[in-house]
């Protein structure tokens, strides 16, 4: 019996078909045109709101008439809905080879356990992990088929260090991380790569502007940036290292979950 590895053909960025998930703002926005720079053929970027993601639509292929830039309206924190959202990628693509996710919770700011609101905690899990767990289901049979893909999943270094008001993001950011690491371990023999970024504060975005406006969080947060001596990490930041963890650069590269804070922590 051979025991050589197999050799893979990573695809180029200028064949990638990229789906984003949470792409009409903030990183998913400044990840979908770092994707059109670099020459994907395709990008299709999702989002609840169809009004702000006509717009980012717009102005992303002004800036990049190359790219065949799409968006597609859906929740994708619900099932049905998430199924649709892939059908219509895969149909205006032709094929989904990258999926990033960077949706964000309703419930993005640090609070205490006790002071939590019993009926938000069901909000808080079906909007931070399901979109993660249902579209890597959905793009990946395609994916498989052809033995080729890359997930990125945006979670948060709250999934690695305890910090207090983080009880339950904490959680819900570890869920990610594990969800990802272990389907990098299954996916592997078909050539699909999972990784996952844990940021740590993202500036320039409305996360960042919730965040801060909270008095217990911009506290808490205040400390963070003290402690970001390389500088606090902002979208354009996050995009290079999502479509570098896309690109052949990065085709040995899985079931990885990377720190990017700026030195905050060594997460």
């Amino acid at each position: 019996m051979s025991t050589a590895a197999p050799q893979r053909s990573p695809f180029a960025m200028t064949e990638a078909r990229v789906l984003i998930a949470g792409g009409t703002a903030g990183v998913g926005l400044a990840t979908a045109e770092r994707f059109a720079a670099l020459g994907a053929p395709h990008v299709t970027i999702n989002g609840r709101n169809a009004e702000r993601g006509e717009k980012a639509r717009a102005a992303v292929q002004e800036r990049y008439p190359a790219c065949k830039v799409h968006f597609v309206a859906a929740d994708t924190c619900l099932t049905e809905q998430a199924i649709e959202a892939g059908r219509k990628a895969e149909e205006l693509m032709g094929g989904v080879d990258v999926l990033v996710n960077s949706t964000v919770s309703a419930y993005p700011y640090p609070t205490l356990f006790h002071k939590i609101d019993i009926r938000d905690i069901q909000g808080m899990v079906l909007t931070q992990v399901m979109s993660h767990f249902l579209l890597a289901r959905v793009v990946m049979d395609g994916m498989r088929a052809r033995e080729n893909g890359a997930i990125i999943s945006v979670a948060s270094d709250a999934g690695k260090v305890t910090t207090p008001g983080e009880s339950i993001i904490g959680g819900l950011m570890a869920a990610i991380v594990m969800f990802s690491r272990t389907l990098a371990i299954e996916a592997k023999r078909s050539n699909i790569r999972v990784n996952c970024v844990t940021p740590s504060i993202i500036e320039g975005t409305l996360t960042y502007d919730t965040v801060m406006g909270g008095e217990f969080s911009s506290k808490l947060f205040s400390k963070a940036i003290g402690m970001a001596q390389l500088g606090v990490v902002n979208a354009e930041d996050m995009a290079g290292l999502i479509t570098f963890l896309a690109s052949p650069a990065a085709a040995k590269l899985t079931g990885q979950a990377i720190s990017l804070n700026g030195g905050i922590s060594a997460a």
